[in-house]
């Protein structure tokens, strides 16, 4: 089996089969370190452990049904010191305040210094990461944290200078906007060159505290994320596991060149706004390997609310999603709906998507504004799995306190100003969809801003049988009607594109078509 030799670490090596069309590798295979077989997998991504620091391995792959062996040689990186928490104080008993302890390390350590956490349970509130460090959580190792929120921090959403007003940096965020939030258990801000690895896990311990009470109402501050990662560059996360987060997970913000290998992202099914992984504002991002079962969208793509496309201009762009395993949200792949400053490269590859509401989910509204343009979105070699309606596209999301308004809900042409947000080109190729319930794409463009251009290519769609199937309602916008079985639902949409298409045991075999100019349907066959 080939691979790529994705990441390398202090003590830890991340390896990709390069030539596999799924997530799932054609066959179970073992991956050896210097001729010694240390592990088997049957996924594309796996990392290998319990390496030293400085030194050359020889990492092998080798496939049940190939008799060749694949290496490679590889360093890992540099490692000044080692330090363990215990020494300074730390308790892992699941009972001890070890905030000061881990904080207190981390401000002692040398440049390219791992933090170390060993085995056991370290009650804590948020731990602030500096540039040039690595903390490694071991594998039975749990950080967990504290239920009283007058232990955490706030970050402002704003900061300004003392003398002079008018300079303003951002540091925290709430839904798109810059807004007063409690520290997240792993914060980083403005820092460069920092992993976070190991085989342990990060508990948000949300679900004895009162985080997710009256979600809607700001007491204090707005609630945590688990992990928030803003302004900061060159981030890696790797092989943890991450549970209970107050709200969003894992929230990369205004950052660049991040990564997130190897996680497990796992929230309780009625968790409200646990999102797994939300890039917002950031550029050259790559998750890979990755499970998420979450109470919202397991990937959400955002870059923010009109105010941060005026006075913060950063899109979101080069974002990279392959091999990982995405299921029981509400969107396995989700752009939007905070989106003003705009999306674009954004490539989905090689995923399954698993028992989620939908599975490609597009979201905006009116008062996004012009610089919210959506372009360059590809989603191929997806397996979908019994989720409900596969592709979703909706210009009329109705989100944020004036959601509901005339303004945002009207069917009515509006005019064509700075509120006004465009989607371009995007496409969906060589997709198996399994158990489609309501719809396979429902896409509901602006009258006055039509979506550009849908692309179709080598799809396989097969609906639940009808007894099976319940009606619902694809897109939240008001007054949408229910669908059961339908195949194609598109509203104001320039271009639509099927080639190489088959759709099986859905309730039509014509799609509705309302104010789409151009509608080619090569190949497209009904059964």
């Amino acid at each position: 089996m080939i691979f790529d030799v994705l990441a390398v670490f202090k003590r830890s090596i991340t390896i990709e089969l390069t030539n596999s069309e799924r997530y799932y590798a054609p066959s179970s295979y073992s991956v050896t370190v210097n001729g010694k077989e240390v592990l088997r997998a049957s996924t594309n991504v796996v990392t290998v452990d319990g390496l030293l620091p400085d030194t050359t391995y020889e990492i092998g792959v080798k496939s049940e049904l190939d008799d060749d062996l694949y290496t490679a040689s590889v360093k890992t990186a540099h490692e000044s010191f080692l330090l363990d928490v215990t020494k300074f104080g730390a308790v892992g008993d699941g009972v001890t305040n070890n905030t000061s302890y881990i904080q207190a390390t981390i401000a002692a350590a040398p440049s390219d210094a791992t933090i170390y956490i060993p085995a056991g349970e370290y009650l804590t509130g948020p731990i602030f990461l500096k540039s040039d460090m690595t903390l490694w959580i071991d594998e039975g190792a749990v950080i967990k944290g504290l239920t009283d929120r007058s232990l955490y921090p706030v970050l402002p959403g704003v900061i300004r200078d003392l003398y002079d007003n008018s300079k303003e940096d951002i540091i925290a965020s709430w839904e798109g906007n810059p807004l007063d939030c409690y520290a997240s258990l792993i914060t980083a801000v403005k820092c460069e060159n920092v992993d976070i690895v190991g085989k342990g896990t990060i508990d948000g311990n949300a679900d004895i505290s009162d985080w997710w009470v009256d979600v809607r109402k700001k007491r204090g501050a707005w609630r945590p994320k688990l992990v928030f990662i803003s302004g900061c560059r060159n981030v890696r996360m790797q092989g943890l596991s991450l549970r209970n987060s107050p709200s969003w997970t894992v929230h990369p913000y205004y950052s660049d060149n991040v990564s997130f290998i190897g996680l497990n992202i796992w929230n309780p099914s009625d968790s409200p706004n646990t999102d797994g992984f939300d890039p917002e504002s950031c550029s050259d991002v790559l998750m890979a390997g990755c499970r998420i079962s979450v109470g919202d969208d397991c990937v959400a793509i955002k870059s923010g609310k009109l105010y941060m496309a005026n006075a913060h201009y950063k899109p979101i762009e080069n974002v990279e999603i392959r091999n990982c395993l995405l299921e029981r949200g509400h969107g396995s792949v989700t752009i939007g709906s905070e989106v003003a400053c705009g999306v674009r490269n954004i490539h989905v590859s090689q995923c399954v998507f698993d028992s989620t509401d939908r599975g490609v989910r597009i979201k905006t509204r009116r008062g996004r504004g012009s610089k919210s343009v959506l372009e360059e979105i590809l989603f191929e070699k997806i397996t979908m799995k019994n989720v409900h309606m596969p592709v979703t596209v909706n210009m009329f999301y109705f989100c944020d306190p004036d959601g509901h308004s005339s303004y945002v809900q009207t069917q009515e042409q509006m005019p064509v100003d700075y509120r006004t947000p465009k989607i371009g080109r995007f496409t969906i190729q060589d997709v198996e969809c399994i158990g489609v319930d309501a719809s396979f794409i429902c896409a509901y463009g602006l009258p006055e801003a039509p979506i550009e251009r849908i692309t179709v290519k080598r799809v396989d769609v097969s609906f639940l049988p009808e007894d099976l199937r319940k009606p619902q309602c694809p897109i939240m916008m008001d007054n949408f009607e229910t669908l059961s079985g339908r195949s194609l639902y598109l509203k104001n949409v320039e271009q639509l594109d099927i080639e190489d298409a088959v759709i099986r045991g859905g309730a039509d075999n014509e799609p509705t078509l309302i104010n789409v100019r151009l509608f080619n349907d090569e190949g497209l066959k009904y059964e």
